[in-house]
């Protein structure tokens, strides 16, 4: 919680003649010299009250880099924490705290953007090219009376087409489409068009060089695999089929199977 506010001497200033931005700044000016000469937990509270003048300032900055309202919160609190380090880090005697505070402000507001943004990241040069046509590509549309192209965007930032279109599709790392995501008119969503594992496709292989092998068998032995594998009859259901005993079917699959396990192995494959 905030301790007090401290109220600068208010016989320093004319309220008739001072903007109350002029104000803050003359208020903020008094308790930065009194940091000086403070003991650590009074710059503590002076540093406190100057955060809460200035959180406009904060909220604006932060307001250029979020262009979506979900990430609002987030770069509120990284554009509050900017506002802390420069509240900190600022010399009293070295300008006004206005122009220090926000490019300090931006540029954490940018380093958690490059840093927690990006799902797919791009190199840096794109990142900051991208961030750049954020606020560009509005500016020249007010200009042009309609939506800049990539060739006038480049010929404007003094950079090439294609780079210029690889900044734009950096969009796509930094905000991937979601699989539940309507894909097509009837309904579908993206992950309904995603293709998956064939099953099968593992087998395909074997599958060919297996018929290549079995093309070699008479017209009865691929019968027996036929009836053996694929109906799966048993062996004594093949015999009365083909008229021969049990045992003769036996012995016919051993045979069978000992010619496809030889035609299969590496060697003959390989030869």
């Amino acid at each position: 919680m905030l301790a007090e506010p401290i109220t600068a001497d208010p016989a320093q200033y004319d309220d008739a003649t001072m903007s109350a931005r002029e104000l803050r700044d003359r208020r903020a000016d008094t308790l930065f010299r009194g940091m000086e000469s403070a003991d650590e937990a009074e710059r503590r509270r002076m540093r406190q009250q100057i955060v809460v003048e200035y959180l406009d300032v904060a909220e604006a900055v932060a307001h250029r880099y979020s262009s979506r309202p979900e990430d609002w919160n987030d770069i509120r609190q990284v554009a509050c924490v900017g506002l802390v380090k420069a509240v900190c880090r600022f010399d009293v005697n070295r300008g006004d705290f206005v122009s220090f505070a926000v490019p300090t402000i931006a540029g954490e507001i940018k380093r958690h953007l490059r840093d927690n943004s990006w799902f797919v990241r791009p190199p840096r040069r794109l990142q900051e090219l991208h961030t750049v046509l954020a606020t560009e590509v509005p500016r020249m549309a007010q200009q042009l009376g309609r939506s800049p192209s990539a060739r006038d965007i480049a010929e404007d930032l003094g950079e090439s087409v294609d780079v210029i279109c690889e900044a734009v599709s950096c969009f796509h790392g930094m905000r991937p489409m979601s699989l539940e995501a309507t894909a097509r008119e009837e309904g579908a969503t993206l992950a309904d068009t995603l293709g998956s594992d064939d099953a099968n496709l593992a087998h395909a292989e074997l599958c060919v060089t297996l018929r290549a092998a079995c093309s070699t068998l008479t017209p009865r032995e691929r019968r027996i695999l036929y009836l053996r594998f694929t109906r799966e009859q048993t062996q004594s259901q093949i015999a009365a089929e083909l008229g021969i005993t049990q045992m003769q079917v036996s012995r016919l699959l051993a045979r069978i199977l000992a010619t496809l396990r030889q035609r299969l192995s590496p060697e003959m494959l390989a030869a």
